[in-house]
């Protein structure tokens, strides 16, 4: 297309191919067998990582356990782990550039937002620091005179923590210094598309001082090594970040020896917009959320629903925002939006679309993969559906791309009616100047975030998570910390005056 914004490829000088290995028990380990990743912008090899199997998996649980067990971490103070993760915090804010040009080369996203979510994640580690010196549990007193109930909060044990690929260094340190807060010790696959910022932040919690085995990094594929972590009988708990049909494997693999799990899936998120909204915010906003990362975020606002009133003339101000998005170079600091993952990725996208026009949907825009000059054609125009039936697979199936479907309703009840008709139950949004149907519309929607007149706000302060199959648990703020916790009752007879059961 000739109207869209496109910035064509950059002369810029390429780093060298980044070289990963595992780390078990404090040593960095090589595999017999390798994988590459080949960057979906520029087509070149842009890291070359050791493979695991079965064996490497093994060593780096049994590391993990032993590492637990020996109580080095898990019963250190709160103020060591707390220090330790404000180290890597300020190790994180030294390194962003480089960890930022790599997460880029391997994920296509633009250099910009990467910048922005390593940095951003610095603040993660921080409060995951605070959240470690400030936990309590609870004393009853009031049990009788003679008893003291106390109730006690301690790490769970040994953690499996398998991140995906769209926002690789982000996710890992949602769950990572959470995990590590609580005193226990993990064990972390990150996406073998992106495996790179993860080895790269290894080599930071090793120059924090993290002792030997307390995080082990293992490279590879969810077959065998993601699977062995979720079945292993030495695993406490698992937390997975993914597709929806991924965690339903991980459940099931857990399942056999009943091991805690905490998933993070899918989201097929609606952005609702009043009559009386502010339209050019919400407008913006819905620009920002179906093309932020490419739509490729399990926040994705990718349904539109828009009351009738308005429909016309806000699905045109979003069509004249889109045109004006910059799609292109993921080096280019100005690019907002970058290449889609894999060339397989990019088929899927444009096979909901097509499937969409056939069942009777129309294309307001885009519709079509996109070349962009010198980088080729792993990209994907910004692309508007409207038309749409509630029953439509693009309305319903988590697409992952730069697809807009726009709904629209009449009554609050309608558009509540059409934010719940789905699976999925991770985020939603209200646009009004009403506090009262904000509110209500709030309560009422089945999401684990609603924001109100914003999009995609977040606090490490705040809970993040999903319901129905969204996701089980939560992440970050107290309750996503109090996931690594177990909790344990003590009950306590002071003094000898406990009744002989035989008399």
């Amino acid at each position: 297309m000739t109207d869209l914004t496109i910035n064509t490829a950059i002369d810029c000088s390429m780093p060298a191919v980044f070289t990963a290995r595992h780390l078990i028990d404090g040593q960095w380990v090589d595999s017999a067998e390798r994988f590459e990743r080949v960057s979906p912008s520029h087509g070149s090899v842009v890291s070359v990582c050791a493979k695991a199997g079965e064996h490497e998996t093994q060593l780096a649980i049994a590391a993990a356990r032993r590492a637990f067990d020996s109580g080095g971490w898990s019963h250190s103070s709160a103020k060591e782990r707390a220090t330790l993760l404000l180290k890597v915090a300020a190790l994180i804010e030294s390194n962003v550039e480089n960890i930022a040009i790599q997460e880029t080369l391997e994920s296509g996203k633009p250099i910009a937002q990467s910048r922005a979510e390593v940095s951003g994640a610095a603040d993660l580690w921080r409060y995951a620091a605070s959240l470690a010196r400030t936990t309590y549990g609870d004393s009853h007193n009031t049990l009788g005179d003679d008893m003291l109930g106390m109730v006690l909060k301690q790490p769970i044990g040994v953690v499996s923590i398998i991140t995906p690929w769209n926002f690789p260094f982000w996710i890992l340190s949602q769950k990572l210094p959470f995990a590590l807060a609580a005193g226990c010790t993990v064990v972390v696959k990150p996406s073998e598309i992106t495996p790179s910022t993860t080895v790269m932040l290894a080599e930071l919690l090793l120059e924090a001082g993290l002792p030997a085995g307390v995080c082990n990094i293992v490279l590879g594929y969810g077959q065998p090594v993601g699977s062995l972590m979720a079945m292993h009988k030495d695993v406490d708990m698992v937390t997975f970040t993914g597709s929806t049909a991924v965690g339903k494997h991980i459940t099931q693999a857990a399942s056999g020896t009943l091991k805690k799990v905490a998933l993070e899936l899918g989201g097929k998120n609606p952005q609702v917009i009043f009559p009386d909204a502010n339209i050019e915010s919400a407008a913006d906003a819905v620009t920002f959320g179906v093309y932020f990362n490419v739509g490729q975020c399990c926040n994705s606002s990718s349904r539109l629903i828009v009351h009738k009133d308005i429909a016309d003339a806000f699905v045109d101000r979003v069509i004249q925002l889109s045109r004006q998005v910059r799609f292109g170079d993921p080096l280019d600091p100005s690019t907002q939006v970058g290449a889609i993952v894999t060339a397989e990725h990019n088929d899927k996208i444009h096979l909901y679309v097509t499937q969409a026009v056939a069942e009777g949907a129309q294309i307001a825009l885009g519709g079509e993969p996109l070349h962009v000059e010198g980088l080729g054609n792993q990209f994907y125009q910004p692309t508007v559906i409207t038309g749409v039936t509630p029953q439509m697979a693009i309305t319903r199936e988590e697409v992952f791309g730069p697809v807009l479907c726009v709904q629209t309703f009449s009554t609050l009840d309608e558009a509540i009616e059409l934010t719940n008709d789905s699976d999925y139950g991770l985020s939603a949004g209200v646009w009004s100047e009403n506090m009262h149907t904000c509110l209500e519309y709030a309560r009422r929607a089945q999401a684990g975030t609603v924001w109100t007149n914003t999009w995609m706000d977040g606090y490490p302060e705040l809970a993040f998570g999903g319901m129905k199959q969204s996701g089980q648990g939560r992440e970050i703020g107290r309750y996503g910390f109090e996931e690594f916790l177990e909790v344990k009752s003590v009950v306590m007879r002071v003094g000898n005056s406990r009744m002989p059961w035989v008399q």
